[in-house]
Order: structure tokens, then sequence, then C-alpha cells
């Protein structure tokens, strides 16, 4: 694939001579091996209590497996590109077998266990989760080893809305904030001119937008560029079909709505009460992804984005059919990805500087040459 076509799905780079390219040359971690792990439980510890405090969250258990017949794990993308691992469990000499996946995300499994943990509106949960994606392609920020703060928020139907989203974003931003001082305050050399902070504030743009100001570009190269003008933004409405006949991003059709209508600022017609915060990394000097989120489908939109992406035969999962029938809350919510974040917050080159995961052999040693220390 190519062109627009190419940015869809399957996120990473793609192609080792390009990443080579990519990380920076006369590199200089501001933190020694053992900072950084210092460094990385401190925001962590920061992070998890203050967002706990932020949104009304507590923190809960989280599977990391899940039984196909649930219907619970992420399919990340509605194009089937990203399938998940899966073995049969043969217990009782196969008598009672289950066939199981291991997690992709939780995003699924939070909004049952809502339901399951007793929460009320305005009450929500968050976990320390992990999970494996095999069809990654491995490269500076995308591992096989997802770490994610994976977090849902019981709301109202009034709180179903463009405004809510909003506030929720914000309220994230801060604690992200707050964790860079956190971390700035411990190891003061991370306050550095050579890599700038994170902005103080987010600056909130619609996909529709961003297309209209880069009408021939793909969907990460039109990141890249109003990157470079909004060094943090938070993109509405990924999944809808754009006027170029794409959609910013695939979204899978059975957790964020992205087929609600909404307005913009100047009062045009937009669709989707979902987003990513995005930022740019000065050390990559590229896009960075930090996070997903949204508010979740109701019975309504569950149904037309199912109809629009051909896969009704989705209504026939528990999960599906608990969100038809009303059986669990409304809710907002997302994952964090912890490594990401912490690259940003310790300015690092590369994912493995934070995560312990594997790595092919060439990415390794093009690490070595370039002074990164993978672990």
């Amino acid at each position: 694939m190519t062109g627009k076509k190419s940015h869809l799905a399957g996120p990473g780079i793609g192609d080792y001579d390009e990443l080579e390219k990519i990380l920076p040359e006369y590199y200089n971690s501001l933190l020694t091996p053992k900072e950084t792990q210092k460094a990385i439980f401190a925001a962590k510890n920061y992070i998890e209590e203050n967002l706990c405090k932020e949104l009304n969250l507590m923190m809960v258990s989280v599977p990391l497996i899940v039984d196909v017949e649930s219907g619970v794990n992420d399919y990340l993308d509605r194009d089937g590109s990203r399938t998940p691992i899966g073995f049969h469990i043969s217990n009782d000499r196969d008598k009672n077998p289950i066939d199981a996946e291991v997690v992709q995300a939780a995003t699924k499994w939070k909004r049952m266990a809502l339901k399951q943990f007793g929460m009320e509106i305005g009450e929500g949960l968050i976990t320390d989760m992990r999970a494996v994606r095999k069809d990654y392609f491995l490269d500076h920020d995308h591992s096989a080893y997802v770490d994610q703060w994976d977090w849902e928020l019981a709301i109202t139907e009034e709180q179903r809305n463009l405004q809510h989203l909003t506030e929720v974003v914000e309220k994230l931003w801060k604690v992200l904030k707050g964790a860079e001082t956190h971390v700035q305050e411990i190891f003061p050399q991370m306050k550095t001119d050579k890599y700038p902070d994170l902005p103080d504030k987010l600056t909130f743009m619609h996909a529709e937008d961003i297309l209209d100001r880069y009408p021939d570009l793909p969907r990460m190269e039109r990141e890249t560029e109003i990157l470079k003008e909004y060094p943090a933004i938070f993109i509405y409405g990924i999944g809808w079909t754009l006027a170029d006949g794409y959609p910013h991003e695939l979204r899978a059709a059975d957790y964020d709505d992205w087929v609600t209508e909404t307005k913009s600022k100047d009062g045009k017609p937009m669709h989707g009460i979902n987003g990513d915060i995005l930022v740019w990394n000065p050390v990559t000097k590229r896009r960075h992804e930090l996070t997903s989120m949204g508010i979740r489908v109701n019975a309504d939109t569950l149904k037309k984005q199912l109809e629009m992406t051909s896969q009704l035969d989705f209504l026939e999962f528990p999960y599906h059919q608990a969100i038809i029938n009303n059986e669990i809350p409304l809710s907002i919510g997302g994952g964090i990805g912890q490594s990401r974040t912490f690259m940003i917050l310790l300015k690092k080159a590369h994912l493995g500087e934070v995560s312990v995961t594997v790595w092919p052999k060439v990415l390794k040693d093009m690490c070595k040459k370039k002074n990164i220390h993978v672990l």
C-alpha cells in the first residue's frame, strides 16, 4: 500500500533503512540506565495517583488473557490487520476446554468491569495493563509488548458530547504535565533547552479541519505538519470517513463513538466524540502518540458503526449484547501508553530505553551504533 491508504492501519515506520535515518545522531541520554529506572517509577506513581484524583478512578486488576467467546478482546482496527495470539486450553482432558486469546488492549473489558465493580456515574477504574501485539513493525516507538494505563469512567447520556470529552482530556493533560514537572524536580538535568518541555496547554482540532489544511498529505504526514505548529494536539473524530474518502485512521467500530454528529467552534458540521493526543518528540523530531480515547458507543451508534463496517455479526457477542440491552454503563475511556509517555517525559530516543521486550538484531545493532541503550 502507498499514499493515504498505507497510513490507515498497522502503525510503525515499516522500513529499517528509514528508521536509521530517523534515530538521532550524536545522542546522549540525559539519565543513566539506573537513573532512568528511578525516573520511570517516579513518573508512573505520580501519574497513577493523580489520574485517580482528577478523574475519580480506582486501580483494579486486569486480565492478560480472555475467553474468545466473550468478544471483549480488542482488534484495534476494523481491517483485520492486527490479530490477537490465540491458544487452546484443553482443561479436563478436553471435556471442558477454553479457547483463549492474549489481550491486545482492555478497551472492551473495562466497560464490562464498570458494572462488575459496581461503579456509579462519575466513578471509574484504571488498570496497569500489559498486552501483546504481534503484528506491529518493531521500530523506535512500537513494540510487540504493550503497557498502558487503560481507564474507564461511567457517564450519563447528557455527557456524551464534545464539551465533556474536552474537559476530561484537559484533566488528563494536567496530570501528564504535572508528571513532567515532578520528574524534573528529582532530576534537574531533564530541564534543558536542547529538548523543550511539553506545552502547558493542548490544542484541540478536528481531523476534518486538519485534512482541510493538508488535503494532499497522508494521515501521519498531516499530523507531523500540524505538530510543527502546535507541539501538543488532541485530534477529534478519528474513524469517520473524511472528505477525501478515507478516515483519519481506522478505528474499531465497537468501542469509540466516531459517528455522532458534532460541530466545530466555527459551526461546521463534524463527526466523532473520540480522539488522540499527539505531541512533537524533540529527540526524534517526529510525531508521537500518547493516548487514544473517547466517549464509547451506545446502542444506536454501535449498530450504525457495525453496519458501516459490515460487522453486524459482532452483535452476537455478550459484550455487544450488553451495550444493545443497556446492561453496562455509558462511559468514556482510553489507553495511555506508559512507555510512550516515559519516552517523552525522560526525553528518550527509543522505546527500548524504558521498556524491556524483544527487538530484532538489526534494530539493536542500529541503536548501539547511535549510542542508544536498549534494555
